[in-house]
């Protein structure tokens, strides 16, 4: 991927991005973030409140000349609307979120899905920096997926490809009328899964940071390995499907050195000997992935209108 040339022209693009928890921000110039703030999201107030707070923060900020939004949901990105999201953000879907933006501030906006815009982050500035194509994947409540081809985010036809935690990894358990993801790999391969089975036998782990701390007891140690196994089982079929030379894993769980070794290892055991080139690394940037990719996109939204 060649390298922006955003610094030349002193642009400073405001980046947000829209968990479901909170919502961070930053002023993006030269390839860096700097003024980085966190707000509540209260999801739960809707999609109103969320975009009231929104403005409120783009407000705070001066001198921009383009905004980019990294959201949870599904990104129609031609409109820079909300194709698509769940409840966790009551009425979401339909959210004009470019236009909103571009009326309220009179700058280009640009809209991504929040994985899609990490991966395009860790594309200029992190994991992914060098290479032209790589699929990316993160680990948490679900599965996340974005696939990057010549240096873009390829969106598919419904601005919706990469939803690799939907891959049927289990046809066993399959019951999409009872669950849509039954079976499917972020039912198994999620930091969510790996606390459900532990769980199971040791009720006192609440979450992946104190299952770590245990990570010596043999008992708990075998139960991260299934986990891990799991993983390796959708990344087997990704990396036969696209031959990537390399799969970025993000997700606070990819922060353990254990997880990485082990995924390595036992991917390696299972693909193909052809296909073992792959590299597999732990994403780079953090919780700044998102704003970075958003400020990015902004970057190119502002470049093609100002050609």
């Amino acid at each position: 991927m060649t390298k922006n040339t955003a610094d030349s022209e002193n642009l400073r693009i405001a980046a947000v991005d829209i968990g479901g928890t909170c919502i961070k921000s930053g002023l993006w110039e030269g390839g860096s973030l700097t003024d980085i703030r966190e707000r509540d999201t209260d999801a739960r107030l809707g999609a109103s409140h969320v975009m009231d707070t929104v403005m409120e923060i783009l407000a705070g900020y001066r001198d921009f000349q383009a905004v980019g939004i990294s959201t949870a949901g599904q990104v129609n990105t031609e409109k820079g609307m909300i194709r698509y999201a769940n409840d966790n953000i009551p009425g979401y879907t339909g959210t004009k979120v470019r236009e909103l933006i571009e009326n309220n501030f009179h700058v280009p906006a640009a809209v991504l899905n929040d994985v899609n815009s990490a991966a395009l982050g860790e594309a200029c500035y992190g994991a992914g920096k060098g290479y032209d194509d790589f699929l990316c994947l993160t680990y948490g409540t679900g599965v996340g997926g974005a696939i990057v081809i010549g240096g873009q985010v390829y969106v598919g036809c419904g601005f919706s490809a990469g939803e690799f935690g939907g891959i049927v990894t289990h046809p066993e358990d399959r019951d999409p009328a009872r669950d849509m993801f039954s079976g499917c790999y972020e039912r198994y391969a999620s930091t969510t899964a790996l606390v459900r089975l532990v769980q199971a036998r040791f009720p006192e782990l609440g979450n992946g940071r104190e299952i770590f701390a245990r990570l010596e007891q043999p008992e708990v140690r075998e139960l991260v390995n299934q986990w891990i196994r799991e993983i390796t089982y959708g990344l087997v079929s990704l990396a036969h499907i696209f031959n990537p030379p390399l799969i970025i894993l993000g997700g606070g769980v990819m922060g353990q050195s254990y997880v990485i070794r082990e995924v390595r290892r036992m991917l390696g055991e299972q693909l193909i000997p052809s296909f073992r080139d792959v590299a597999v690394q732990p994403a780079a940037l953090g919780n700044q992935a998102g704003m970075l990719g958003a400020a990015e996109t902004a970057y190119r939204e502002y470049r093609k209108r100002n050609i």
